[in-house]
């Protein structure tokens, strides 16, 4: 048995897999993610142990002590500070922390030859950022620092005693270099970070540590059991699902949405909008990062007063169609593809005789059509594909999928029982213990849905420029 974690925002998730990778069992539990100030996303470490053990026994209830390898995924970019006694000096800082904009601007201020290295947006959230906002705002904590590691190695450091990081969450820092594949030293020069504090980088797949006396009596699990290094999340996910080869690309529906691709090569780009990391075997895949999902979605259900089958009808059932109105989905800003964090969202071009059916369509089409324009901004940096894997829980609906299809003009294949993030890591698990040698010995699954082919969509060329001309003009406003 091979088991994965995955440390993800609001939740742990713990699977078990078989010698044939078959799903074996599972276990969820969930944590509270924190904000003492507004704009504020952080989550005490202590947190995360107690339900990974929780999740861990629940999943592994009678068969700890067949558990031959472990293997981690995790939510990217956060922060967790150590100090000399290795425990953590204050709560972690989370992706979805905003508080860094003033260390946003010192990072943009810099030269471009040194910010090109970092292939990635400098946007808040990102560890690099926020370690500079402890040294301006808490200088004792940052004084006391000797380690940095992303949540997912802190949890491997817990298990193991060992600190390391890997290329895919180091590359999500904003303290790498991606494409030279190693800590940007210009970068940490630059800005007088010490490089010490940094982890040691292993592959993805490498034994990272062994399993302490002490973390296997409290998960249940037998002391000296191999960890591997891990993945974040995204990488994860794409690893889970087998997607390894360039021009693999998924397009994953959530709370967020995110565009994936594999890719060849990465060419490093100043405040490019879109994110370039390391995956498995140090592979390279470029991602568009969507806040506005399903967030957007709920959002409007609330403020419409609309039940979820009330949305589904009115979007697609009572063909009353948009009306002529245009939504903006970005009630968070928007990182892909606009770089934005002050975009809102909007309904344009509403007349006396707008429903609000169309107002609930309008949204549907709107969140499919910041999709279109990611990808197309995707495409517009040498990202290709004949298909696209469509997941995530905000992506079942058949109606839903064929809008999709449809404004993004290509097949969308659903694959939401292909992989995810933690088999993904219980993958790693069975590398770890070597009953798999790598990715090419692993039996992914390949359970595909019926493709959903794109059907004409009416007037959408004329849809897409008003959406993006709405944006323009009210962006300087």
């Amino acid at each position: 048995m091979y088991l994965g974690i995955d440390l993800g925002t609001g939740s742990v998730k713990a699977l078990l897999i078989d010698d044939g990778g078959k799903v074996v069992a599972e276990g969820t539990r969930v944590y509270p993610v924190s904000s003492p100030v507004p704009g504020y996303a952080e989550t005490a470490p202590a947190d995360w142990w107690a339900q990974t053990v929780a999740a861990v026994r629940a999943c592994c209830e009678g068969r700890g002590s067949e558990v031959r390898g472990i293997g981690l995924s995790g939510q990217a970019h956060g922060l967790v500070v150590l100090g000399a006694d290795a425990k953590p000096l204050r709560p972690a800082i989370l992706w979805a922390d905003q508080r860094a904009t003033a260390e946003m601007d010192a990072v943009l201020a810099l030269p471009e030859t040194v910010r090109r290295q970092l292939a990635n947006p400098v946007v808040s959230g990102m560890a690099g950022l926020s370690l500079l906002w402890l040294r301006a705002n808490e200088p004792e904590t940052y004084a006391a620092t000797r380690r940095i590691l992303s949540p997912k190695d802190w949890l491997r450091f817990i298990l193991t005693g060992e600190t390391a990081t890997e290329p895919a969450d180091a590359s999500m820092t904003l303290l790498y270099d991606v494409g030279a594949d190693r800590w940007t030293t210009d970068f940490l020069g630059s800005l007088s970070i010490d490089p010490s504090i940094l982890a040691p980088v292993v592959e993805s797949d490498a034994v990272a540590g062994r399993l302490t006396a002490a973390a296997a009596a409290e998960l249940g699990l037998a002391p000296g059991t191999p960890v591997a290094a891990g993945l974040s999340d995204t990488a994860s996910c794409l690893f889970g699902m087998g997607q390894v080869k360039p021009g693999s690309t998924i397009l994953q529906v959530g709370s967020g949405i995110q565009i994936m691709s594999v890719v060849e090569a990465i060419e490093p780009r100043v405040q490019p909008f879109y994110n370039s990391y390391r995956g498995i075997g140090r592979s390279l895949y470029s991602m568009a990062a969507l806040q506005n999902g399903g967030t957007v979605f709920e959002w409007a259900r609330m403020v419409l007063g609309a039940s979820w089958p009330e949305m589904y009808r009115a979007g697609f059932e009572e063909n009353e169609g948009n009306g002529g109105i245009v939504f903006l989905p970005y009630v968070t800003g928007e990182r892909a593809p606009l770089l934005d964090p002050n975009a809102s969202a909007a309904w344009a071009y509403m007349r006396l005789g707008c429903t609000r059916n169309q107002l609930i369509r309008s949204v549907f089409e709107g969140v499919a059509l910041a999709v279109r324009d990611s990808w197309d901004a995707m495409q517009g940096i040498g990202v290709s594909a004949d298909r696209i894997l469509l997941t995530g829980g905000g992506s079942t609906d058949p109606r839903w999928q064929q809008m999709l299809a449809d404004i993004l003009e290509m097949p969308l294949v659903p694959a939401h029982d292909l992989g995810n993030a933690t088999i993904g890591a219980a993958y790693l698990g069975g590398i770890a213990a070597g009953h798999w040698r790598g990715p090419d010995d692993i039996p992914f699954p390949d359970e595909l849905g019926a493709p959903v082919d794109p059907q004409p969509f009416e007037g959408l060329d004329e849809l897409l420029a008003r959406f993006r001309a709405t944006y323009r003009g009210l962006r300087h406003i």
